[in-house]
């Protein structure tokens, strides 16, 4: 348990900001299923219009720092990749 004021209000810092680093990293991991559900069934019309709203929510993620930002980019490479190959 923390001793000092300072470590209470870290604390109730770190529980907030935990919250808002699984929404975060929820919606990113949901963007990537759902991509990957449009290139199984071979949807390469919609994977296409639905890629830059992909690359903004993963480079976001990148930039809070919930994934690094080499994560964020082999993501979008190797998804980019399955598109072409549609």
């Amino acid at each position: 348990m923390a001793n000092t004021k300072s470590a209470i209000k870290r604390i109730r810092r770190i529980s907030r900001q935990t919250l808002v680093n699984k929404s975060r990293k929820s919606k990113f991991k949901n963007s990537i299923k759902k991509m990957n559900l449009l290139i199984d069934n071979n949807k390469k019309k919609e994977a296409l219009e639905f890629l830059p709203s992909l690359n903004s929510a993963l480079m976001k993620v990148a930039k809070t720092g919930i994934i690094k930002k080499q994560n964020a980019s082999r993501n979008i490479s190797r998804i980019t990749k399955k598109i072409n190959a549609l």
